[in-house]
């Protein structure tokens, strides 16, 4: 999650134009584009397979403890003697989302290969922490046994606040904070009409990557119905600040207005005052923008905390966040920025994609990402079959990856971390089927079931 950059300061927001200046500073020349990539996990005791607690023996404390005494992590608190609640090591963090689940939110990287040295790192260090402390941990969509009696709440200010609020907006609001978990990659633009490119392949695209990537198979240590329980929960969620954003498909040229118009509407959480927190939950930005609340009139700030409360399958902040896919296993959780900086950091690559998904009216992406979390890649886009779409997606991105021409110290370019999802594509499978092959939905899940969404174990995480 991006902290509050100095540009979002508390000046007073004067019109509806200022709002758009978060983006405009962001904008930066080609020759500087970095790639950022976010992964999730759930911490269970390795015996037990009860989840880790944020405080107490084997804690998420202790193993915050343990990343700051070997490896020179920095606590990160919300306030002067409030609880820790993250980690900082130069421009990479470990942060904690509402249930416990651990997240690596790296550093901002040339290139995939230097993400995948970033997470080779990060779970050799968790390895080595969590063998000590008898934890092991799980990349899935969703928790695969803990019902919500078993998991913390992680004590962040908003957190609190989500737990009452989001809720009453959707039936799965709960199920979003505490038992999902994901795969982010973030991306820079050089200009509006690169963001706003970019923005629209990413929600044209969405289903297909939610149904390549669907990994969320188990619920409360059964076989689930669904091969992605994550995405049914996206879509029981607050519809104001989920999903596919419906206006922003009705434009023929996107500008920053109209990202800005669909999170002016969405309901805000609280507003930050020095230490003070000041309830308006529910408020959208655009009524406090008018009128304010209890004397407080919008700040740059609070526009930037209001948009990283906003949820949608493409999220633009000071970069563009591709948030579609499920959280994975090491292999796949590389293909996802791999994809991705295949089909937006090359210029053919990316018009080829833009042409792919204007051929997808939102009809068609809302019926086929209603259907993604049973059917993956059986289901239909349109008219056509979801895995031709998916293989045309990955041909896209092989392509813009071998132009990139990115070399590793074996004379590997990025289409090496394509090479699993591939596999996978050509098959018709995502990865849920592979967990799920043998069982019927109903049937408990065994030790070799979570074994094989293991990640972390110590030396084995390569491409």
């Amino acid at each position: 999650m991006q902290s509050t950059p100095p540009s979002a300061n508390d000046a007073p927001v004067r019109s509806v134009e200022d709002l758009e200046q978060v983006f405009r500073r962001a904008e930066k020349p080609s020759d500087r584009f970095r790639i950022g990539a976010e992964a999730e996990k759930f911490g269970l005791d390795a015996v037990s397979l009860r989840p880790v607690q944020y405080s107490g023996q084997n804690s998420i404390l202790s193993i915050f403890e343990r990343f700051q005494r070997y490896y020179g992590w920095t606590a990160v608190s919300e306030a002067h003697g409030s609880p820790v609640i993250a980690l900082e090591r130069g421009a990479a963090s470990i942060t904690l989302e509402p249930g416990g689940q651990l997240e690596l939110s790296g550093a901002p990287l040339a290139d995939v290969h230097a993400i995948r040295d970033e997470f080779v790192d990060h779970f050799q260090e968790l390895g080595a922490i969590s063998r000590e402390l008898g934890l092991c941990w799980l990349s899935v969509g969703f928790h695969p046994t803990a019902g919500f009696e078993e998991l913390p709440w992680v004590p962040k200010e908003r957190y609190a606040i989500m737990q009452q609020y989001l809720p009453s907006r959707g039936r799965r609001g709960r199920d979003m904070m505490q038992r999902t978990a994901t795969v982010q990659a973030n991306f820079d633009y050089s200009d509006e009409e690169d963001a706003m490119r970019k923005l629209r392949v990413a929600l044209g695209l969405a289903p297909v990557f939610q149904a390549m990537f669907a990994n969320s198979p188990f619920r409360e240590g059964k076989v689930s119905e669904l091969r992605s329980e994550r995405l049914d929960v996206w879509l029981n969620m607050d519809p104001q600040r989920s999903g596919l954003m419906p206006a922003l498909w009705t434009q023929k040229r996107l500008r920053y207005r109209d990202y800005v118009e669909w999170a002016l509407d969405a309901g805000m959480f609280f507003i930050k005052r020095g230490p003070r927190l000041i309830l308006n939950t529910g408020q959208s930005f655009r009524d406090f923008l008018r009128n304010g609340f209890e004397g407080q009139r919008a700040t740059h700030a609070d526009w930037f905390r209001h948009l990283a409360t906003l949820f949608p399958d493409a999220r633009l902040k000071s970069t563009l966040e591709v948030r579609s896919c499920d959280a994975l296993p090491e292999d796949l959780t590389l293909a996802v920025p791999a994809l991705l900086t295949g089909i937006l950091y090359d210029e053919a690559a990316l018009s080829a994609a833009e042409e792919l998904a204007r051929g997808v009216s939102l009809s068609a992406a809302l019926a086929s990402r209603n259907e993604v979390p049973r059917l993956g890649l059986s289901g239909q886009l349109g008219n056509k079959p979801i895995r031709a779409v998916a293989e045309s997606v990955v041909e896209i991105a092989r392509a813009g990856l071998a132009r990139r021409a990115r070399l590793n110290e074996e004379g590997e370019d990025e289409t090496v971390y394509l090479r699993p999802l591939e596999r996978l594509v050509e098959a018709g499978r995502c990865p849920a089927d592979e967990l799920r092959q043998g069982k019927k939905p109903g049937d408990r899940l065994d030790g070799r079931a979570l074994s094989r969404v293991q990640v972390a174990k110590g030396l084995e995480s390569s491409a």
